[in-house]
């Protein structure tokens, strides 16, 4: 099922989104349950598989941000690692929550900004304490 989402953001924050929302993917949702078990996170790691995201316009970078009806904002990070791409390239992914301590968005960061050539596994992340 797909949502049309309502960024209530800044139109530079808009243009960083498409305007559907989509299921979450079992990739990203083993990535997100790996950095955030072996960051600690406190609270339970429970992704519903109705999950909904919206895929960051990054070049093909593969972040995402997770759909919520209110209006939130970046909390804190809660989890970093990095991986080496297929191409040589670093790749930082960071878990960030919004401001009331929900999951916000999986943040992927290519240090040439070129698109991702291979999605991580989470044995491939080496895991970066906070």
């Amino acid at each position: 099922m797909l949502l049309n989402y309502q960024m209530e953001q800044s139109m530079s924050d808009e243009s960083r989104f498409t305007s559907q929302a989509r299921q979450l993917r079992e990739e990203e949702r083993e990535l997100i349950v790996s950095m955030l078990s072996r960051a600690h996170y406190r609270e339970p790691v429970i992704l519903p598989l109705e999950t909904q995201v919206i895929d960051m316009q990054d070049g093909g970078m593969g972040g995402i941000r997770f759909v919520r009806s209110e209006s939130r904002h970046f909390g804190k990070e809660l989890a970093r690692g990095k991986y080496m791409d297929a191409d040589g390239v670093p790749v930082s992914i960071t878990i960030n929550a919004d401001d009331r301590g929900g999951l916000f968005e999986l943040d992927f960061w290519k240090v040439d900004f070129s698109a991702l050539k291979h999605y991580p596994r989470p044995l491939e992340i080496e895991f970066e304490a906070q």
